[in-house]
């Protein structure tokens, strides 16, 4: 792999840096906004699915108990 010195290197860097399409405040907000509601929705879903398979082991282990 050929050297590179250190000038060509930050020059290269500040190219790649350049290239980089930033989001803008709306998406950031529009995107985090997202990630919050599709946790709630996850969090609610384990939620109930957790109480119907405790609900069925509670059955289970009453009508063997």
């Amino acid at each position: 792999m050929a050297k590179t010195n250190p000038f060509t290197f930050i020059q290269q860097v500040r190219a790649e840096v350049a290239k980089v399409v930033w989001p803008t405040r709306r998406e950031v907000l529009l995107t985090t906004v997202m990630v919050f509601i599709m946790a709630a929705l996850t969090a609610v879903f384990f939620a109930l699915v957790d109480l119907l398979i405790r609900g069925g082991l509670q059955g289970v282990l009453a009508f063997f108990g």
